[in-house]
């Protein structure tokens, strides 16, 4: 299943249709990552996982600790994303997609916008 994806106007072909976004909580410096899958005009985040908890970095209800991260699957499809580009952690958001990895949004500036094509 092929998908595409417009990171800040520019697209990006998905081969499998999904990707992951992980990046570093600027205040508690904890690794997140999020797996998205984009479909029917919309992206849907199936998975997230965090490696630890605190200031807006809290694991979802339903959450079980699988070896160091909190896993767990929301049920959420947004039509696009707006990340922010701090520059505040030292590195911006990092995009895999069909085994290519990515870092977006490693200077501060305006938010990029991720939509599907």
């Amino acid at each position: 299943m092929s998908a595409c994806l417009m990171i800040a106007g520019a697209a990006l072909s998905l081969t499998t249709g999904g990707f992951d976004l992980g990046w570093t909580h600027s205040v508690e410096k904890t690794e997140w990552r999020e797996r998205w899958r984009v479909e029917d005009g919309a992206l849907h985040l199936e998975q997230a996982r965090v490696r630890g908890s605190g200031a807006g970095m809290e694991p979802g209800p339903t959450a079980r600790l699988e070896e160091g991260w909190w896993v767990w699957e929301p049920s959420l499809s947004v039509p696009a994303l707006d990340l922010a580009a701090s520059g505040a952690t030292g590195a911006g958001w990092t995009l895999c997609a069909d085994g290519q990895c990515r870092e977006i949004g490693t200077q501060s500036g305006k938010a990029l916008h991720l939509t599907p094509c």
